[in-house]
């Protein structure tokens, strides 16, 4: 049960906020949102979630019900998300509340009603597609916020990916998760002294750093201005340097032979349509007898056929040009572009949702900080609705973060 205190109502400024779109207005509207209202609903009566319009505790307290059901009738997914993000409903228990939502996503809409899923969703646009060009533009929206702001609520070691626990429920040290996670992948990878290390997204630096402390050479590329120069000081600050090249350089620009290829949840980010570009990269300058290793946030693969081409609140406000690929996409583009083959692979989806959990208490907890920084409450409730949203996705199963190893094939 997390303790700190709930975000206050934003103000929502325009010109800070302008694809945030004023609520849905008109005939269509009206008539979509009292739809949707019947099939709200029926659906949580069903799921035994309580709602109340009239600011009575309950699991989704509707402060204003006219703007949530309009946003939710007009654009789904993403205007439920608004909807949070101007503060037209809250959840005691946010991150619990989306969880049960999540472990029912086919059963929430009536047939009729997922037949109309293409009057509010939205395809993709050419700026979401991760050529060179967009991709830096991508990764500078999330990755470049601030230092500042993301040491703000990961761990120690700046790792803004899924600690591996010793089990779970955890009170363990999230450091040590961290680092288990860190040196399961290098231990795969076979990553030891002379070991010649490419990793593909940088981070702020803490897997080059363990990987230099085994005596590898380690040559880390990221597009990432901010991480980029804070993991440079941190390389440096542990006397490293000669063993660690941070490279602001996209993967595609990549040359040289290494032994071990990793990459941690960056495969997110490259985009449906440059999967082949990216695991032919890694076949190229990986050795032969060389591994690869990747962990990456992975959705079922019935999932993916049927939301790639579509826009969603975190392509449209956290991660543009972002998807999820599936473990059998991934088994696809090797086996038809590369000489790459899985060799074995480790699923801990449950880590990430304790991962995330701590992340979003820690973020809460820090909020006054965060306002410090030059960030408003609508900005503090984006975060909290990503990270429990995301953390829910976790926690009901319906996405998943797995370790693939990949060695080349010997045939």
């Amino acid at each position: 049960m997390n303790t700190v205190e709930a975000l206050p109502a934003p103000v929502v400024e325009g010109d800070r906020w302008p694809m945030l779109e004023p609520t849905p207005t008109g005939p269509a509207s009206r008539i979509a949102a009292a739809a949707t209202a019947k099939v709200v609903r029926a659906a949580t009566r069903r799921l035994g979630i309580s709602v109340s319009e009239d600011g009575r505790p309950a699991d989704i307290v509707l402060n204003r019900p006219e703007e949530f059901y309009a946003r939710l009738g007009r654009h789904g997914l993403i205007g439920l998300g608004e909807a949070y993000m101007t503060g037209a409903w809250d959840a005691p228990e946010l991150g619990e509340t989306l969880t049960v939502l999540c472990r029912d996503l086919e059963g929430l809409l009536p047939a009729w009603a997922r037949r109309l899923h293409g009057v509010y969703e939205r395809r993709r646009g050419h700026s979401d597609v991760n050529t060179p060009e967009n991709a830096r533009e991508h990764i500078g929206h999330h990755y470049d916020l601030s230092n500042e702001f993301f040491a703000l609520f990961l761990d120690p070691t700046m790792s803004y990916s899924a600690g591996l626990f010793s089990s779970l429920p955890s009170a363990e040290d999230f450091a040590d998760a961290q680092h288990r996670k860190i040196d399961r992948i290098l231990d795969e990878a076979g990553v030891g002294e002379g070991s010649r290390v490419l990793e593909i997204g940088t981070g702020w630096g803490e897997l080059a750093l363990r990987a230099a402390a085994r005596g590898a050479r380690v040559t880390s590329v990221t597009l990432s201005v901010e991480q980029a120069a804070l993991a440079r000081r941190r390389i440096a600050a542990a006397g490293l340097e000669d063993l660690v090249n941070v490279d602001l350089r996209d993967y595609r620009a990549v040359d040289g032979t290494y032994d071990a290829v990793v990459s941690v949840e960056m495969i997110e980010a490259v985009g449906e349509r440059f999967w082949p570009v990216y695991f032919e990269k890694i076949d190229e300058v990986l050795a032969p007898g060389g591994t690869a290793v990747i962990q990456a946030i992975t959705m079922p693969h019935d999932q993916l056929m049927t939301t790639r081409t579509t826009e969603t609140w975190i392509t449209k406000y956290i991660f543009p040009g972002g998807i999820l690929p599936s473990t059998e996409a991934i088994t696809a583009v090797t086996e038809e572009h590369t000489g790459l083959r899985m060799r074995s692979r480790l699923s801990f989806g449950p880590h990430y949702a304790e991962t995330l959990r701590r992340w979003d208490t820690a973020l809460r907890d820090r909020a006054e900080e965060v306002r410090g920084l030059g960030f408003d409450e609508t900005f503090l409730r984006m975060w909290h609705f990503y990270l429990e949203y995301s953390r829910a996705g976790f926690a009901a199963g319906y996405i998943d973060v797995q370790q693939l190893t990949f060695t080349r094939d010997a045939s």
